[in-house]
């Protein structure tokens, strides 16, 4: 009588464990989906400003949830698979495959805090110089492109201020058209704006683009970090879960 009611008791504990996994496994799917889905939108929304920064780190953290939300979407039906089947050695595997995932969305966690706490200084150090030496240079395309539009994009002029760009090649050259400051610093943008930088015509921020670029990228690595701790913590329940029903399936039947 006792042998039977702890068996009983066994298949209900083992039922109630499939259940919570499949449950965990929908909520892991999705996970997936916003996971890959931030690391897409941080790559295509504002794409154009990672040729202005010093590293790669912010394009590194962004890859990195890109790879770990597709990992999550398949593991999410391998989980379904081992469950349904009711396998240790699938289990086995989905728990692996879960802890690869952890760690990999460890290391973009570490990888966007390391960068948030240098972020303002390699902006200040390298922001400056790059468009200020690099702007509508030959073969420069790309950095022309992405100072256009961050001085559209956050209505601002110059890395520090609208003066920075003074001391620019771009100014200096014989190209410059009698221009004061790049186009994009209009608000207005039209051709030759540039020939005045009176306040009525151009963005004069406190702090240039420095700082509204500072802001932006902090806000998406906080997002980035806010996402993987999320999902990790989801990931640690779903391995407790898997832990817990293999131990109660006794036999493997393959």
């Amino acid at each position: 009588m006792g042998s039977m009611y702890k068996d009983e008791k066994d298949d209900w504990v083992t039922v109630c464990l499939k259940y919570l996994l499949f449950v965990f496994n929908f909520l892991f799917w999705m996970g997936g989906g916003v996971v890959m889905g931030v690391g897409i939108w941080t790559l295509i929304d504002k794409g154009d400003y990672l040729s202005l920064l010093a590293s790669s780190t912010f394009a590194v953290s962004a890859y990195i949830l890109i790879l770990a939300g597709a990992l999550v979407m398949v593991t999410g039906f391998l989980g379904c698979c081992a469950v349904i089947r009711e396998q240790r050695s699938l289990l086995s595997t989905y728990f692996s495959c879960l802890l690869l995932i952890f760690l990999i969305e460890l290391i973009a966690g570490v990888l966007a805090y390391v960068y948030y706490q240098k972020l303002s200084d390699e902006l200040k150090q390298h922001l400056s110089k790059t468009m200020t030496a690099n702007y509508a240079q030959p073969g420069k395309e790309g950095i022309t492109q992405a100072v256009d539009r961050l001085q559209q994009d956050f209505k601002c002029c110059g890395s520090n201020n609208s003066f920075d760009w003074q001391q620019s090649v771009y100014i200096m050259s014989l190209e410059l058209e009698k221009r004061l400051v790049p186009d994009s610093c209009c608000k207005t943008m039209t051709p030759h704006c540039g020939r005045r930088d009176h306040p009525s015509n151009i963005y004069k921020v406190e702090g240039g683009c420095i700082t509204k670029l500072e802001h932006f990228l902090a806000d998406h690595l906080l997002i980035i970090g806010a996402v993987g701790i999320g999902v990790a913590c989801l990931q640690i329940c779903g391995m407790v879960f898997t832990c817990c029903l293999h131990r109660q399936i006794k036999l493997d039947p393959y």
